[in-house]
């Protein structure tokens, strides 16, 4: 179970595990914003949702987007494949890397093991198999809802 970490602004910061945010408690850094009823860890409600007892800045996140990682892609399309929709395991590159395709927002999807399997070294005009949605740069506040 992950907890959403918030800042002391309500504004969203990441997700982190249980033992994460038990922790933080532990360290008073953060308390309970939400909770699930009746449930105890401790003294503590079991948390769904902890907000930091200081503010952190953050201006460097409105720079620019998060950096591209493979867990971020799966988050980003929600673990559904961008070819069929089934659940996704894996990553997929729109333009092949063995054709200079790189890790980047745009260029990767979430895809599921049979769809990546077929596409292979093609791009997905090439292979017949047209993109559900098109590939885009999260948020930051996207990516730390999911």
């Amino acid at each position: 179970m992950d907890v959403l970490v918030l800042n002391a602004d309500l504004g969203p910061l990441h997700r982190v595990s249980l033992r994460h945010a038990v922790r933080m408690l532990v360290r008073r850094v953060a308390e309970v914003h939400e909770a699930t009823p009746d449930r105890l860890i401790g003294v503590w409600p079991m948390p769904t949702v902890v907000r930091l007892t200081s503010y952190v800045v953050t201006r460097w996140r409105h720079s620019r987007g998060p950096a591209w990682s493979r867990a971020g892609v799966l988050a980003r399309d929600a673990r559904r494949c961008g070819y069929c929709g089934r659940a996704a395991s894996t990553v997929d590159h729109v333009l092949p890397r063995s054709r200079g395709g790189a890790n980047t927002w745009l260029n990767t999807v979430a895809a599921c093991g049979g769809c990546n399997q077929r596409k292979g070294d093609r791009t997905p005009s090439e292979a017949r198999m047209p993109l559900r949605t098109a590939p885009a740069v999260p948020t930051w506040a996207a990516l730390s809802l999911r």
